[in-house]
């Protein structure tokens, strides 16, 4: 969307969050929710007596559809491709009760624990239609969000914890790749440098890093100069394993990062600015402007990422898995220990 059309439809006072220049990315939910269906609803359900049929088997069907068909019924969903559905039902004696479980998967721009919260929903009022012919007095509680993977926050456990038996649902990788990295940010930017705006791509940068369990070892601001960037990385050389620029990767006669670093490099990373503009090129077509990439010198990496806040993001996400491996065969040694 140009910024005309943004800022004449930012008028409206109801709109689906715009989600156009985000990645697509693996997204995860799991749900659940309880019906308490009394000593006489829970027998009939258990010996698959209720006057309608087996209402186990129909509530996972309707916990499927409910998903799928979850943007139909909340007004801002977006509407998305689901990878996968699965409903688990657990008759629960003590208390009378039916518990049910959802769990949905996509790859998408935007997180599906509405979807897995529809699922779950959809099953208990099923069970709830198919009970009530012989006992109405059902209760519906205990729905809410368990697990949430993928996004801008990574992994999201419900901090009431969750059923022991969804342990194993768990991601067993660790979720911190850069735990072992120590690193160092550059923001080039004439404007933010003299104080004109804030410096918003490297706090993003930051906090993307130490979400990801880097170190920040030092952080600085400086103005588009070519002998301050070069003196700057000079001085990191050889304290920290990475060093990440953020700025001045793009084709402007003040672009300068990219010839600064090639200028001072042992050699080029080659893959990494290939990764990068890749990975973002299907959302964003302006990418193939960028020159982002990374270099070496001596035993220390320097990634350079795009002055926006979005090319930073994009960019941590990509590089996350990968540059801890790297940096491993650029200091011949393996940094996880």
């Amino acid at each position: 969307m140009t910024d005309d059309l943004k800022q004449f439809f930012d008028g409206s006072k109801y709109h689906m969050a715009d989600i156009t220049t985000k990645a697509p990315t693996f997204r995860q939910a799991v749900t659940m929710g309880r019906i308490h269906v009394g000593k006489i609803g829970f027998t009939h359900i258990k010996n698959e007596t209720l006057p309608k049929g087996d209402v186990l088997k129909l509530a996972e069907i309707a916990g499927v559809q409910g998903a799928k068909n979850c943007w139909q019924q909340i007004p801002m969903c977006h509407p998305l491709l689901l990878d996968h559905v699965a409903i688990y039902l657990e008759l629960e004696a003590e208390t009378n009760s039916v518990a049910a479980y959802a769990i949905v998967s996509t790859t998408a721009k935007t997180g599906v624990e509405m979807e897995a919260l529809a699922a779950v929903n959809a099953a208990l009022l099923t069970l709830y239609d198919l009970t009530k012919p012989v006992e109405p007095a059902l209760e519906i509680s205990d729905i809410r969000l368990l697990i949430k993977k993928g996004g801008k926050k990574g992994l999201w456990v419900h901090p009431n914890g969750i059923p022991e038996k969804l342990e194993s649902l768990l991601p067993r990788e660790n979720i911190r790749p850069m735990e072992n990295v120590s690193a160092a940010i550059i923001t080039l930017s004439d404007r933010a440098s003299r104080g004109e705006y804030e410096d918003r791509s490297g706090k993003i940068m930051q906090e993307k890093l130490e979400f990801y369990g880097a170190t920040i070892k030092d952080y600085k601001l400086l103005p588009d100069d070519g002998e301050a960037l070069s003196n700057h990385i000079h001085s990191l050389v050889g304290k920290v394993d990475v060093i990440f620029t953020t700025g001045g990767t793009g084709l402007a006669p003040r672009d300068i990062t990219i010839d600064t670093v090639f200028a001072m490099a042992d050699y080029e990373a080659a893959g990494f600015g290939e990764l990068l503009r890749s990975s973002a090129a299907d959302y964003v077509p302006s990418t193939w402007l960028s020159r982002s990439g990374a270099y070496v010198i001596r035993d220390t990496m320097i990634v350079c990422l795009p002055g926006s806040t979005g090319g930073v993001k994009d960019g941590i996400e990509a590089l996350k898995d990968l540059l801890p491996h790297a940096i491993g065969h650029v200091q011949d040694k393996d940094i996880h220990g």
